[in-house]
């Protein structure tokens, strides 16, 4: 049976790098979404990450037992999960939208002055899902760890 899954959480700012962090989350969430078969959604604002995940129910709820284990981010909180029929997110491993003007208008309609998916409720998240499936795609170049360097072999 595949499922929905969503949460939101807080970035940790101990790693100041935050580009670094979200090319490293993408790179990861892709190569593990492929294999899997899981699809999805990553949306990052306000030192907030909201992510849907959608898959095979035991792969997501593993999947998901992991990410709260993840140190680059703390206070998860489980938003919902129900079964699905078709996935929304299906043209991608992981979709990632960056900052928008329309999600932005969204929260603001919630009375929300920042990007706070904490707040979302049952209709809300819905809609805000609407809003991420229509929104564009951001391209973030994910790394590869391969090369010499990065197996620690180093030139003459």
């Amino acid at each position: 049976m595949n499922v929905r899954l969503c949460y939101a959480s807080q970035r940790n700012e101990k790693n100041e790098d935050l580009l670094q962090d979200l090319r490293d989350i993408l790179t990861e969430a892709r190569d593990f979404n492929d294999l899997n078969e899981i699809c999805g959604v990553l949306y990052y604002a306000d030192n907030a990450f909201f992510q849907c995940l959608e898959g095979e129910q035991e792969v997501v709820e593993q999947l998901f037992e992991k990410i709260q284990k993840d140190e680059r981010h703390y206070n998860v909180k489980w938003l919902c999960t129900y079964s699905i029929d078709q996935n929304a997110f299906q043209r991608w491993s992981m979709k990632y939208v960056q900052r928008n003007t329309n999600i932005e208008a969204f929260f603001l309609k919630m009375g929300e002055n920042t990007f706070n998916p904490i707040s979302l409720d049952q209709q809300n998240l819905k809609n805000f899902l609407n809003e991420l499936l229509v929104a564009e795609q951001t391209k973030v170049n994910t790394d590869k760890k391969v090369g010499m360097v990065n197996r620690g072999v180093n030139p003459f």
